[in-house]
């Protein structure tokens, strides 16, 4: 038993016992290989400031605006007046139209300016007319006819005033007879498309009165040309003598020009009344007298009484004068007044006058 205790022991101090081992590890060298790394990710530079493609159009459109005033009208008034056979009172059919059309931009940049103008007017009316033989029928005869551009390039000088060009061109679009029955028979034509053409160029001074409810134009020109054509020469014919005037509009026959040399003055007034603009006048007074009454003949330069020049050597003057009244969007009322004087033509002062209603289309930017 005491031998069975001993061995038990024993077992049990052998097992309880740390066991140790010695290993030795051999060096061993280390194996390096370079590898390369490969991505497809592109570079971009990235700027700090960041462009809108919306908000530069805006912009543009900003500074176009401020630099851009532009100013449309357009008129169409009429009038009908019919009456059937069985009516008592005398009474005659009629049909009028006039159209108009007016256009106005100003462009400015810095000290520069320039304005361009266009407007057209055309009229025609229809009345019957007694064309021989007893027979009645109804003619189609122009009361106005007219169609007129102008650019004037401005650069500011000191306040207020202004220095530059004026150029004005002035025509009409149809043929033009002394009556009804001369245009249905053909004959007697006293005006034509550039018969008479007006071109007016001049070099100078403008003053702008600066007040809103006075805003006036002066333009004063001391170097000026004023020009007159007259490219249809079947005006000079007069039926009744057989025989070709020596001039029309004072133009003499076979030249079809005129030029003569002066100094001009220009009036110009634009201002609106109410809300939306319903009251509106425009006034435009321009006269011009020359000293050389034709700048292609020397001989004529400093006319006097006693050259047969003289006569044109007087002033000639343009005023027109429209006022608008909107009775809404799109109807108005026009008054038009023009007086004009060039004794070339008619050693009378000229009167025109037109009272219109009817529908109208303005269009502004500003």
């Amino acid at each position: 038993m005491k031998h069975l205790y001993t061995l038990t022991l024993l077992l049990a101090l052998l097992f309880s016992t740390e066991a140790m081992a010695q290993v030795s590890i051999d060096d061993v060298a280390p194996m390096s290989e370079k590898r390369e790394f490969e991505t497809d990710m592109k570079e971009a530079t990235v700027e700090t400031e960041y462009f809108s493609e919306a908000t530069h159009r805006a912009e543009r459109r900003a500074i176009r605006k401020e630099r851009n005033t532009l100013d449309f009208s357009a008129n169409l008034h009429g009038s009908l007046t019919a009456f059937s056979e069985s009516w008592q009172a005398a009474g005659d059919n009629a049909i009028t139209i006039l159209a108009n059309v007016n256009f106005n931009h100003v462009y400015k940049k810095d000290r520069f300016s320039i304005t361009n103008t266009a407007s057209a007017k055309f009229g025609y009316n229809n009345m019957k007319t007694d064309v021989g033989d007893g027979k009645q029928k109804g003619l189609w005869f122009k009361n106005v006819d007219e169609i007129a551009l102008s650019t004037a390039p401005q650069w500011d000088m000191v306040k207020n005033w202004t220095y530059g060009a004026n150029v004005k061109f002035r025509t009409q679009f149809a043929p033009g007879y002394d009556k009804r029955t001369s245009k249905y028979n053909g004959e007697h034509r006293i005006s034509n498309c550039m018969t008479p053409g007006y071109f007016d160029a001049s070099v100078g001074f403008t003053y702008v009165i600066p007040s809103m409810k006075f805003p006036l134009k002066i333009n004063l020109a001391p170097i000026a040309m004023s020009a007159t054509y007259v490219l249809d020469q079947s005006i000079y014919y007069d039926a009744a003598t057989d025989s070709y005037k020596e001039k029309a509009y004072g133009v003499p026959f076979g030249a079809k020009s005129k030029y003569e040399g002066g100094l001009s003055i220009q009036l110009d007034f634009d201002r609106s009344w109410g809300k939306n603009g319903w009251l509106r006048y425009r006034s435009t007074a321009y006269s011009f007298y020359g000293w050389i009454t034709d700048i292609t003949s020397a001989k004529n330069f400093k006319a006097t009484e006693s050259t047969p020049e003289y006569e044109h050597v007087v002033p000639t003057l343009r005023w027109e004068n429209t006022i608008d009244i909107k009775a809404s969007k799109y109807f108005s009322t026009q008054i038009y007044v023009q007086l004009y004087y060039n004794k070339a033509e008619v050693n009378k002062l000229q009167v025109q006058s037109m009272l219109s209603v009817g529908l109208t289309y303005t269009f502004k930017n500003k």
